[in-house]
């Protein structure tokens, strides 16, 4: 079995309850994001695309868990950022098996093999660790050479003694399904208790715009590696869900299912889009427009979209809202997911033409000043980098605008983090100062620095 059944008796337990109270919005993993600083800069991640000051900054362990009792959730995802960068992570892991949440810490695991002595292996606690592919996919991902070599080791570390070890995979429009099917029986044969696998979707800040996958090529893609093969792997996600990606099954998106707490606050309305925050869980709840997400929505931002955080809680609804939804997930889990054998099309499908970063960017840039309207303001908002504030009394204030809303924004202060909130009344006058860190550089970077590789004849 890919968990223990402690935790799938935990978790249907907890659904059922959830049920029997006529919730119909209720969380099942809290994506807890105590930090945004890493020590990668992904290419195709937007979570690290902030002022300096935000990056140094993070969570308390007491503000974690306040998040975590608010939820109430019985599994707590935590993801960054890479987390294992926090200095008290160890507390806040010891905090939460005591609270008997089941962890999954979420790390790229270059640090993983030298803070193993800090944690102790119990079932309570998993470390999901990144890994996009066999080692040539896997560094090209994550842009830096050597990385995969390292999070193996440090895999093999971690199994010998005796820890929970799941991986997390992100696919991207161009992924090779043979490369991707050899990927998973490595990791079957490594000894990783599950994989949990989900299609790129677009963070809007992410250098790379080019390679994030659309909803027909999804299934397309997902039906060509799991062709008659996907008994083998041991997933450590619903088996719906699988056949949801494969196109075997139609959800809507449930976003209230993983519900994402971070220095902001709590992330309206999911894990991938901005649109402000709320200072606690229940107006989370009740205040977010929930109509306004999701496929059916006709929202165009949500209208690609098969990310795990949007539709595993979608598959493990449906599989305790009816007799016919038991019987799906038992047989899915005894005799693998269904997944309909690819067509001929599907086979010769070719990934359509990447967007470099700079054909991707269309929003105001450094230097982009504006009366304050409704329009600027939401510019401001959605920028990386600081902006500077004219109020009608002739005073200044800049800094990155961390939320936005109807009456007032807060204003994450130049260097330092107190926030400050401004009376959207009060300005005037709104300039952007700051850099972009989202501009892509990072990204551009390293593919000059692979087409210089390419182009030098080997020794």
């Amino acid at each position: 079995m890919p968990v223990p059944i402690s935790q799938m008796w935990t978790v249907a337990s907890y659904v059922i309850g959830q049920r029997l109270k006529g919730n119909r919005r209720y969380p099942l993993v809290l994506m807890l994001e105590p930090l945004y600083r890493c020590n990668l800069a992904c290419a195709g991640c937007g979570k690290i695309q902030y002022p300096s000051n935000i990056l140094k900054s993070h969570l308390s362990v007491e503000e974690c868990l306040r998040a975590v009792d608010d939820c109430g959730t019985p599994m707590v995802s935590i993801p960054g950022g890479e987390p294992l960068m926090h200095p008290e992570i160890d507390v806040l892991v010891r905090e939460l098996v005591a609270r008997r949440k089941y962890i999954y810490l979420c790390t790229n695991a270059l640090l993983l093999e030298e803070k193993l002595s800090l944690f102790e292996p119990s079932k309570y606690l998993s470390f999901s660790v990144h890994l996009d592919g066999l080692q040539e996919e896997h560094d090209r991902s994550v842009c830096r050479e050597g990385t995969f070599e390292v999070a193996y080791r440090a895999i093999q570390k971690a199994i010998d003694r005796g820890f929970r070890i799941t991986t997390n995979t992100t696919l991207f429009d161009g992924a090779d399904p043979a490369r991707t099917r050899q990927f998973f029986d490595e990791m079957m044969d490594l000894g990783v208790e599950g994989m949990m696998v989900s299609p790129g979707y677009s963070y809007d800040k992410a250098p790379d715009q080019g390679h994030f996958l659309k909803r027909q090529r999804t299934i397309d893609l997902f039906r060509r590696i799991f062709d008659g093969q996907a008994k083998r792997w041991r997933f450590n996600q619903s088996p719906l869900f699988i056949e949801f990606l494969a196109g075997e099954r139609d959800y809507e998106c449930t976003p209230w299912a993983m519900p994402t707490y971070s220095v902001f606050g709590w992330q309206k309305p999911c894990y991938l889009l901005q649109e402000g925050y709320e200072k606690n869980f229940e107006d989370l709840i009740e205040k977010t427009a929930w109509a306004d997400y999701g496929h059916a929505s006709g929202n165009p931002q949500c209208q690609d979209c098969m990310v795990h955080s949007g539709f595993e809680g979608s598959s493990v609804n449906h599989a305790f809202s009816s007799l016919g939804g038991l019987m799906a997930m038992a047989r899915a889990v005894f005799f693998g997911p269904r997944s309909t054998p690819p067509s001929p099309d599907e086979h010769a499908t070719t990934p359509e033409p990447a967007v470099s970063p700079a054909e991707t960017a269309a929003a105001p840039t450094r230097g982009f000043a504006s009366e304050a309207n409704a329009s600027s303001l939401r510019a401001a908002f959605e920028y990386r980098g600081d902006v500077t504030l004219q109020l009608d009394d002739g005073d200044s204030v800049e800094g990155y605008v961390a939320n936005l809303g109807h009456d007032e924004l807060d204003l994450w202060k130049r260097g330092q983090t107190a926030t400050r909130k401004v009376a959207l009344s009060e300005i005037a006058h709104i300039e952007f100062t700051g850099r972009d860190t989202a501009d892509g550089r990072s990204y551009q970077t390293w593919l000059k620095s692979q087409e210089s590789r390419a182009a030098t004849p080997p020794a």
